[in-house]
């Protein structure tokens, strides 16, 4: 980490710089924690308090906080700090280098197929027609299964498992323990045994798409499952087979989406949200937490609860239900009464 100085955090971030210029910091910090040496934003009314006791050597603060005392002296006003703090993490911050090069313990079956400055981890593994683009990582363990295709500046973090025949496209980031193109959940019932449904289709993940550790998509039955360019999957997130994710949706931990359900572009699904089969979420809709969506939901709405409807509603409904509480005390007192006369 290289230190640099609020005048060249000020040149970098577009700001108005108030206060000492050549103050330097080498660290990002919340404001309560940070000291002369860290850079912090304020943003929200509600972190007032822990500025104006905040000893950061830096703060970025938007126009309405750049007068405001006490607090630290030395500000850069922008229009958006948390962005300008995004850009200060980058810059103190820099990434190592990608690694390039194959481990001794790597596993190259006949067919696979690497693109330039590629890296493969301790005991990662390119089944039979596997591609991997340029400069594309696969750290150790991590498996690509028969015939998947992998774009270029593709992250594949530990034990990361492609199934066969699945497509990851450019600059994806697939965190530990991440498995795409599992088995679909398909059973036919019967009393000799549940005959299981084969999946023939693909899964497809789209550009700069980031999914988080343990997260698993379903491959098709027939069709394909596809997350669409620019999307972010949580930890923990279970998306069913035949599903379709559009592009630059925010899908949050635990969430579960059944097969087929289909979520528009822009959508954003809070932790805990589950989708039944055959559903869609119009898009830009939003989804509150722990919600249960069992029909489809408006483009552009906002829905809570279970079952899932408009927020407004959702929200009179549960003060509604808060509100029979003292009535039904009061009903049990008059029945109490009468019962003793």
């Amino acid at each position: 980490m290289a230190p640099l100085t609020a005048a060249e955090l000020a040149a970098r971030a577009e700001g108005t710089l108030l206060g000492d210029g050549t103050a330097r910091v080498a660290a990002v910090a919340t404001l309560e924690a940070a000291g002369p040496a860290d850079v912090s934003f304020l943003a929200s009314r509600a972190y007032a308090d822990a500025f104006r006791a905040s000893r950061a050597g830096v703060v970025f603060v938007t126009q309405a906080f750049a007068e405001l005392q006490p607090g630290p002296a030395v500000r850069i006003v922008v229009r958006d700090p948390q962005r300008a703090m995004l850009q200060a993490i980058g810059l103190l911050y820099p990434p190592p280098p990608r690694p390039a090069g194959i481990e001794p313990t790597a596993v190259i079956e006949p067919g696979a197929v690497l693109g330039e400055s590629c890296y493969l981890g301790h005991h990662a593994v390119l089944r039979r027609g596997a591609r991997i683009g340029d400069r594309t990582v696969v750290m150790a363990g991590a498996v690509v299964g028969e015939n998947a295709s992998v774009g270029s500046d593709v992250t594949l973090y530990e034990h990361v498992v492609l199934y066969p025949q699945t497509v990851v496209g450019d600059r994806v980031i697939l965190h530990a323990g991440v498995r795409v193109g599992v088995d679909g959940f398909g059973y036919v019932p019967g009393k000799d045994g549940h005959a299981k449904i084969p999946h023939v289709g693909r899964c497809l993940i789209g550009d700069d798409v980031e999914i988080g550790a343990n997260t698993t998509v379903d491959r098709g039955s027939v069709g394909d499952t596809v997350i669409g360019r620019g999307t972010k999957i949580d930890n923990l997130v279970q998306i069913g087979h035949n599903c379709r994710v559009g592009e630059r949706c925010f899908i949050m931990a635990q969430v579960g989406l059944a097969g087929s359900a289909e979520i528009e572009d822009d959508c954003i699904l809070a932790g805990q949200v589950g989708v039944n089969g055959h559903v869609t979420i119009g898009r830009g809709a939003r989804i509150a937490g722990q919600s249960g969506a069992i029909g489809n939901v408006p483009a552009g709405e906002t829905w809570g609860g279970y079952p899932a409807r408009p927020h407004k509603e959702w929200m009179r409904a549960t003060a509604a239900l808060y509100e029979l509480t003292p009535l039904v005390r009061h009903l049990e007192a008059l029945v109490e009464r009468d019962s003793q006369s």
